[in-house]
């Protein structure tokens, strides 16, 4: 069975929610389409926990870290890096997981075939 690479999708959530939900699903496919397997925490977590109470917030953070830590790569996707995503940075880079700064337009030009 061909394994591919797990690969943690940090991308903004703030803001404009739904338009950020729909580009954390783009930056999925894209990872899809690279052949890597994608966990988006914030894709994952939003759907059961409220994001805008600060204690279910935090719990989603800390569970999306103990998800960073199996991960092989951060992926850091889109051109804006938010408090969240730099507090993943740092923790990944504490563990040595390499990580990798995708672009909107890269991720935004992908087809899965």
């Amino acid at each position: 069975m061909n394994m591919s690479k797990l690969v943690y999708i940090a991308s903004p959530l703030s803001g404009d929610v739904e338009r950020n939900l729909d580009f954390a699903r783009q930056a999925c496919r894209h990872a899809i389409s690279q052949g890597a397997t994608p966990f988006a925490p914030h894709l994952l977590y939003t759907q059961m926990l409220d994001d805008s109470d600060p204690a279910e917030r935090q719990l989603g953070i800390d569970m999306g870290n103990q998800m960073l830590k199996l991960c092989e790569e951060l992926w850091l996707c889109g051109d804006r890096v938010s408090a969240g995503m730099e507090g993943e940075r740092k923790l990944a880079e504490s563990l040595g997981i390499p990580v990798l700064q995708i672009s909107a337009e890269e991720i935004q030009e992908i087809e899965i075939s």
